[in-house]
C-alpha cells in the first residue's frame, strides 16, 4: 500500500515567493495611492472668492526715500488709479477724485501680479480689490449680488490628446485659481487640487453618468452641480505657435455651452491666453445662466425642493413651538428684532461651527443657531436680528458671504 501525503502548500518555497510577491504588490499599491494624495508641488489655492469688485493690470513706477516707502507709494497710487479704472468700467465716465483715508476704507486688498523693488524705486503691475457694500455705495449701485447655485469647477487640460486635471500643475488650473469671482453671476467652488482631490477628481470622472456617484462627490464640496471647463492645447512645434480650443461643459451629462479657439504666439504667451480664455468661458456660462440653459440637475438634489411658503410654514411652526429647536435659541425674537433663516451649504461639522461663529459675530445679531442640520448638505440656520433683510444682507456681503434674498429666508455661500 502506497501512501501519499500532500504537500502543505505554506511551506513550499514556490508559494512562500507566490505570498511575498503579492504582499509586495499590496505594498507597492498602498504607496502609490499615498504617493498620489501626498505628492506636492501640484495643487495652487483659489483667491478672491469674495464678491469684491476687482480692478487688474495697474502699472506703478514711483521712488522714495526708501523701498518699504516706494512701495507703499506705488499701492497708494495703485489705489487711485484702480477707483479711476473701476468707475469707469461701472458708470463709462471718469469718477470723483477720493482721498487716500477715503479709499483706504473702501478696499479690501492689493494683489501683486508683477513687481520689482530696488532700493529707491518700485515698479509693478497690481490690482486692487474694493469691497462690494462700501464701495457700491459711492458707485451708485447695489451691494447685492445674485449667484447661481454653488457649481464644483473641474478643468481639463489636454495636451496632444493627454488630459490631466489635478495631476501636476498647469496654466490652466492656474488660471482658474487666479480668476476673480467677484463679477461673475457663477457660484464658483473651486480647489486646490491637492490631497484627496487628485483621486476624487481627474479626467476619467467627468465621463460618469451615474447620479448616485455624482450626488456623493458633489457632496464632499458643498455643491449642487458640475462644471467643465476643457482646454485642448496644440503646439505646432517646439517654440512656435500654440493653439488653444477651449468648451465649456456642465452636468453629469457633459453638455456642451458653447466652444472657441485662441492662439498664442509662443508657449510663453500661453498663460496670458489661458486667462483669457477662463474669462470668455465665464460669460459662456453666465449667459447660459440668464438664458435657463445651464441650471442644476434636479436628480442630484436629494432634498426636494422647499418653497417660500412652506419656509414661512416652517417658522411659525419653529414659534409655536412645534418644531425643535435648540434650547439656547428663543422662540420669539426680542422686540425690535426679526426672525431669518439663513441657508447654507454645510460638507462637514467644520463648516457648520465656522459659519455660525461668522453669522453670530454681526453687529446686531442676537442668536444665530441651526435647526436643521443636513451634513454634506444644505443647512438652515434661525438667526435673530435687529434690522430688516437688507440690513442682514449687507453685514453678510461684507464678511465675504454671496447672498440670495427672498423675504425672511436668505441663502450663503463662498
Amino acid at each position: 500500500m502506497i501512501s501519499v501525503t500532500a504537500p502543505v502548500l505554506t511551506d513550499s518555497p514556490r508559494w512562500r515567493w507566490l505570498a511575498l510577491g503579492v504582499a509586495s504588490l499590496l505594498a507597492l499599491l498602498a504607496f502609490a495611492v499615498q504617493s498620489q494624495i501626498e505628492r506636492g508641488n501640484r495643487g495652487i489655492t483659489p483667491i478672491n472668492s469674495s464678491a469684491d469688485f476687482v480692478a487688474t493690470g495697474i502699472a506703478v513706477d514711483v521712488t522714495s526715500t526708501s523701498a518699504e516707502g516706494a512701495r507703499q507709494a506705488g499701492w497708494r497710487e495703485a489705489q487711485r488709479k484702480g477707483w479711476q479704472q473701476l468707475y469707469r468700467k461701472v458708470n463709462g465716465s471718469e469718477g470723483p477724485a477720493l482721498g487716500d483715508t477715503v479709499l483706504d476704507g473702501i478696499v479690501s486688498a492689493i494683489v501683486v501680479e508683477r513687481e520689482q523693488i530696488g532700493p529707491r524705486r518700485y515698479v509693478a503691475t497690481l490690482g486692487v480689490l474694493f469691497d462690494r457694500v462700501r464701495a457700491g455705495q459711492i458707485l451708485g449701485v447695489s451691494g447685492r449680488v445674485l449667484r447661481s447655485p454653488p457649481l464644483l469647477v473641474m478643468p481639463v487640460t489636454s495636451i496632444s490628446g493627454l488630459p490631466q486635471m489635478f495631476e501636476q500643475r498647469s496654466p490652466w488650473q492656474r488660471a482658474w485659481a487666479e480668476f476673480n469671482t467677484g463679477d461673475t453671476a457663477i457660484d464658483y467652488v473651486r480647489t486646490a487640487g491637492t490631497g484627496a482631490d487628485t483621486l476624487l477628481l481627474n479626467p476619467g470622472q467627468t465621463t460618469r453618468r451615474s447620479r448616485v456617484w455624482w450626488r456623493n462627490l458633489l457632496d464632499q464640496y458643498g455643491a449642487a452641480d458640475v462644471l467643465m471647463p476643457i482646454a485642448r492645447l496644440q503646439y505646432s512645434y517646439p517654440g512656435g505657435p500654440v493653439t488653444g480650443r477651449f468648451s465649456a461643459r456642465f452636468g453629469p451629462d457633459n453638455k456642451l455651452i458653447g466652444s472657441f479657439s485662441m492662439r498664442a504666439p509662443t508657449p510663453a504667451a500661453i498663460p496670458d491666453m489661458m486667462e483669457k480664455a477662463v474669462a470668455r468661458i465665464d460669460r459662456l456660462y453666465s449667459d447660459a445662466l440668464a438664458t435657463g440653459a445651464l441650471r442644476a440637475d434636479n436628480s442630484l438634489v436629494l432634498e426636494r425642493v422647499v418653497e417660500e411658503e412652506e419656509l414661512a410654514d416652517d417658522a411659525a411652526a419653529e414659534d409655536a413651538g412645534i418644531a425643535e429647536t435648540d434650547a439656547s435659541v428663543p422662540t420669539e425674537a426680542p422686540q425690535g428684532a426679526q426672525t431669518f433663516s439663513i441657508q447654507y451649504a454645510s460638507p462637514d461639522v467644520a463648516s457648520v461651527s465656522a459659519t455660525e461663529r461668522a453669522v453670530g459675530g454681526i453687529a446686531g445679531v442676537q442668536s444665530a443657531a441651526t435647526n436643521s442640520l443636513a451634513l454634506g448638505g444644505t443647512s438652515v440656520m434661525r438667526v435673530v436680528y435687529r434690522g430688516d433683510a437688507d440690513a442682514l444682507r449687507d453685514a453678510l456681503s461684507a464678511r465675504g458671504f454671496a447672498v440670495q434674498v427672498s423675504g425672511s429666508t436668505l441663502r450663503i455661500s463662498r
